[in-house]
């Protein structure tokens, strides 16, 4: 199966660019861009060698698992912290393709698919997919966002800090192509829902309904302090809130995150 764009991503000015390897999608969807792609542009990989996550944290490849990188122009005018709400936009999209992808399963019930703060997506606990928001400004063209989606399809890493898993091993018969597909329109759905931020809200709820750990206790580690209570919400601004033991309420725009059974490093 070829990697192609859903008919309603093409209809929306989308474009992909596929490759047989590559070092990182989300690097090469840059290079575009200084090269002069306008964008939005897809570009996905059958092979990454060079994946990254987080705070500088590789990507571990196996053959047949998904790389995705958007390059995503960034309408003039748009603040930066609505830009960056555009991780809740990915997350809800990935949630979204991954149930249509994997269905009700034999007995009604899917894949417990849950949406971890800020950027990770688990699979009955465990980490599955990996969301990393990159944005760079281009002298005389504007700043550009690439979001970059590593998804478990075949298999999952060993040797993690964290328990990882994959739609395989979930019994979820999907390759990469047919999911990117999928993922495709589900952007499309969730970006016109976004609407450059003035429909956050409407995604804040799409994305606690699927969350990790609401309601329950939570450690954060940020700023070089560690901070423990219980995972409120997250606010308008997509900050986490976290309701301290005193009952102070304490809202928290990066870290790392660990709750429950289900903790993976952010």
């Amino acid at each position: 199966m070829t990697f192609v764009l859903d008919p309603a991503a093409t209809a929306a000015g989308y474009r992909l660019e596929v490759h047989d390897s590559l070092g990182s999608t989300s690097t090469q969807a840059l290079e575009r861009a200084r090269a002069g792609e306008p964008g939005p542009l897809w570009v996905v990989t059958r092979e990454q060698t060079g994946g990254r996550g987080r705070r500088g944290k590789g990507w571990g490849w196996i053959p047949g698992n998904h790389a995705a990188s958007l390059l995503w122009p960034v309408p003039a005018g748009l603040a930066p912290d609505r830009v960056a709400t555009l991780g809740f936009v990915a997350g809800v999209a990935v949630e979204r393709a991954l149930r249509r992808a994997c269905g009700p399963g034999v007995e009604g019930r899917g894949p417990d698919f849950r949406l971890k703060w800020p950027n990770d997506v688990l699979l009955d606990g465990a980490k599955l997919v990996g969301i990393l928001l990159e944005m760079e400004t281009l002298p005389g063209r504007g700043a550009f966002v690439t979001v970059g989606i590593g998804i478990n399809v075949a298999g999952a890493p060993d040797g993690l800090p964290y328990a990882a898993t994959s739609l395989a091993q979930a019994g979820c018969a999907v390759d990469a192509p047919g999911l990117f597909r999928l993922l495709s329109a589900a952007w499309v759905e969730a970006e016109r829902l976004w609407d450059e931020g003035r429909g956050f809200p409407c995604i804040r709820q799409s994305w606690l309904s699927a969350a990790a750990g609401l309601g329950g206790t939570v450690n954060v580690q940020s700023g070089g302090r560690t901070a423990s209570g219980t995972f409120e919400t997250i606010d308008e601004g997509g900050r986490l809130v976290v309701r301290l033991h005193d009952g102070t309420p304490l809202a928290v725009s990066a870290g790392e995150v660990h709750f429950g059974t289900a903790a993976t490093a952010a």
